[in-house]
């Protein structure tokens, strides 16, 4: 594994884990030549997902897209790395359960919005605000007022 601090292909592994769902083993490294240290994560290889985009457009599934997003959403809010880290994986175990090859982008869409809910309200409405394209404070209030049912 390359270092991702020196470049050196030289590192040793510390400790090995699974993780909580046992989806992926975390594996803490540490290189021989600079002797930082850092986290690498091990995942069964899945058959290829392709997005089907709101104007028909075919892409690739790119998980870093999500974790943008909710990165944005969470931004200045009480919510740790860590969650994060479980919210991700939680959005993706849910997408790749459906068991397709195709998936459209309204459906990831809605999966991440059900979840972020769970982890913290204000950035549900940050991210649904940019998801459901809001265009004024009437629409804010009215996903505001759903929350608050």
């Amino acid at each position: 594994m390359k270092c991702p601090f020196c470049g050196c292909i030289d590192t040793k592994v510390l400790d090995s884990r699974p993780n909580e769902d046992r989806t992926a083993i975390r594996r803490r490294r540490e290189c021989e030549k600079c002797k930082k240290r850092f986290t690498t994560y091990e995942k069964i290889e899945t058959i290829p997902l392709i997005v089907i985009k709101k104007d028909n457009n075919r892409e690739t599934y790119d998980r870093s897209k999500i974790e943008r997003g909710i990165l944005k959403a969470c931004y200045k809010r009480p919510v740790s790395a860590e969650r994060i880290e479980k919210l991700m994986d939680d959005i993706e175990n849910e997408i790749f359960a459906l068991g397709t090859s195709e998936i459209k982008s309204n459906i990831i869409g809605e999966i991440v919005m059900d979840k972020i809910k769970e982890v913290d309200q204000v950035a549900y409405v940050r991210f649904a605000s940019v998801y459901r394209e809001f265009k004024d404070v009437n629409t804010f209030i009215d996903e505001i007022k759903k929350l608050t049912k």
